[in-house]
């Protein structure tokens, strides 16, 4: 029945400074960008390597929500890296502070979260 995953949506609460970090920080490239004058909202559509992978919205006003690699429901949004050293020195360079990696005791795989500018956790994952 189910072919792939399709996409992820984040709702963001600085339009702005959420578009910069996932085009300029994370480096994902921009698809479309449409602003819906009905829903006062933007729709941000973002690629990794091609792929579409991420919505971005912008409504007014959105509601808090719980978040944290910890919390119920969605746990984080995790990135494959080839070199989680270089990847973290990126984020370090534009002010975002990841946590202390650590090593995934099934896999040996390194591993470390850090969150987008709504607090989103993030994980990126050395593959």
């Amino acid at each position: 029945m189910l072919k792939g995953l399709h996409h992820i949506a984040i709702i963001c609460s600085d339009y702005e400074k959420s578009k910069r970090f996932y085009t300029e920080v994370l480096g994902l490239r921009i698809i479309r960008e449409v602003y819906r004058l009905e829903r006062r909202s933007y729709k941000l559509d973002l690629a990794l390597n091609e792929y579409y992978v991420i919505e971005l919205f912008s409504f007014p006003d959105p509601p808090q929500r719980v978040s944290g690699p910890e919390a119920a429901g969605l746990r984080h949004l995790a990135f494959a890296v080839d070199d989680l050293d270089k990847a973290v020195t990126h984020l370090k360079t534009y002010n975002v502070t990841p946590e202390p990696v650590r090593i995934d005791p099934y896999t040996g795989r390194r591993f470390t979260f850090f969150t987008d500018p709504d607090g989103l956790p993030l994980e990126l994952y050395e593959a």
